[in-house]
């Protein structure tokens, strides 16, 4: 039996404007000027406290606020994590024919749990998932591989594919040693050939057979 594990942001749900107004509302409560979409996205990948660091550093913010404006961004994007974020499309459609060919389903990301719960809840889909590991559920963060390393744990798989989009997934499936499948739509910084082992996919109607590929190879 093959476990598929999933990152969430970029990968399955586009949650940009979500995160970006969460951003600008934790700006404006402590009275700095708001940020662009993509300056704010740019920051996006390691984590809130990683992102709400890198948002003080642009903005010239003085780092002894990093916790309060951390909580602040946790508060605003808790409440309102699901308004402005979308599904990419056919990736329900896959979730369901991967478990309908016998694969468990994992969720390996950074984003903290109350979020994730709030945007899988809103969209339905958290019956989809077998295991949860989020950016609070452990002590490291992706690219360590410890955050994968207990979901599949807890899939108790014979094999592993990591499905992302991200610099940051794919340094988290090397650093963990398994197949990568690259959802190509999604936050990535850099071109194709950064991801070098990786197996990209531009439309979730082709992941299933991907998966199949790369099981079959592994």
């Amino acid at each position: 039996m093959a476990a598929i594990i999933f990152d969430l942001d970029g990968t399955l749900i586009d949650s940009a404007r979500d995160i970006h107004a969460a951003i600008n509302r934790m700006l404006h409560d402590h009275e700095y000027d708001p940020l662009d979409l993509q300056t704010v996205v740019s920051f996006v990948g390691n984590g809130l406290p990683t992102l709400v660091e890198r948002v003080l550093r642009h903005s010239s913010i003085d780092m002894s606020h990093h916790a309060d404006m951390t909580q602040t961004a946790l508060k605003h994007y808790s409440t309102n994590a699901s308004s402005l974020t979308t599904l990419y499309d056919g990736a329900i459609d896959a979730l369901a024919t991967l478990r309908a060919d016998g694969h468990k389903i994992g969720l390996c990301t950074n984003k903290p749990l109350k979020p994730t719960l709030a945007v899988l809840d809103a969209f339905d889909i958290t019956n989809q998932f077998d295991t949860l590991v989020c950016g609070d559920s452990l002590a490291t963060r992706k690219p360590d591989p410890e955050m994968l390393f207990k979901a599949m744990d807890d899939l108790t798989a014979d094999q592993v594919i990591f499905v992302g989009d991200s610099e940051v997934d794919y340094e988290t499936a090397l650093n963990a040693n398994v197949p990568f499948a690259l959802f190509t739509q999604g936050y990535r910084k850099h071109g194709l050939e950064y991801f070098k082992s990786a197996a990209p996919f531009d439309a979730y109607a082709d992941l299933p057979q991907l998966v199949g590929r790369l099981l079959h190879t592994t």
